[in-house]
């Protein structure tokens, strides 16, 4: 019986097109590195002009412009011997709880077309991560991390760098900062 890995989507699989279409609604020219919160809402303005941004995203692919991170598809084909491989991807968008059926479809799609040896059947879409049971889990988001997972690893991103090595070590959970370094302590 394979070992289970579940993995995220957004920030450990892909860069996602959410802060190009940002940059697009808003005429500016922000990148990753500009931030160090997961949301970033509050570039957009005021409360109305995110709303109207939200109308915008949802007429929009977010994954059409999606840069795959390197070494993930490979890395998840070596890992797929060996894990059943879970996608584990969060799409119900703050903000725009009761309108983000269409994200669950982008998704869907981008996974689909990008990782044809994943089983369409072991992809999960959730905010609630930290509920699940397997034996590796690999987020970019800290509280996906703190449920009943063996070995848990922090994809290093814009938005978590911040977080310390003792929070990391008081959660059991290990920074990790490329797929080379999954590859080398998953595979070997």
């Amino acid at each position: 019986m394979k070992k289970k890995l579940l993995v995220d989507l957004d920030y450990v699989i892909c860069h996602p097109g959410f802060l190009k279409l940002v940059n697009d609604f808003c005429g500016t020219n922000y990148e990753e590195n500009d931030f160090t919160e997961y949301i970033i809402d509050d570039v957009i303005g005021p409360q109305e002009k995110i709303n109207e941004f939200y109308e915008f995203y949802l007429t929009q692919d977010g994954y059409k412009d999606a840069i795959l991170i390197e070494g993930a598809k490979e890395t998840l084909k070596k890992l797929s011997s060996i894990y059943d491989i879970y996608l584990c991807s969060a799409c119900v968008m703050f903000g725009a709880e009761r309108r983000s059926a269409k994200l669950f479809k982008d998704k869907f799609e981008y996974l689909m077309r990008e990782f044809e040896f994943l089983d369409p059947e072991k992809i999960i879409f959730t905010n609630s991560k930290n509920i699940f049971v397997a034996d590796v889990q690999i987020d970019d988001r800290l509280p996906n991390l703190l449920g009943p997972v063996k070995t848990k690893l922090l994809f290093e991103a814009y938005h978590n760098k911040n977080i310390s090595d003792e929070e990391l070590q008081e959660n059991n959970v290990k920074r990790v900062k490329s797929w080379k370094e999954i590859e080398d302590l998953l595979l070997n």
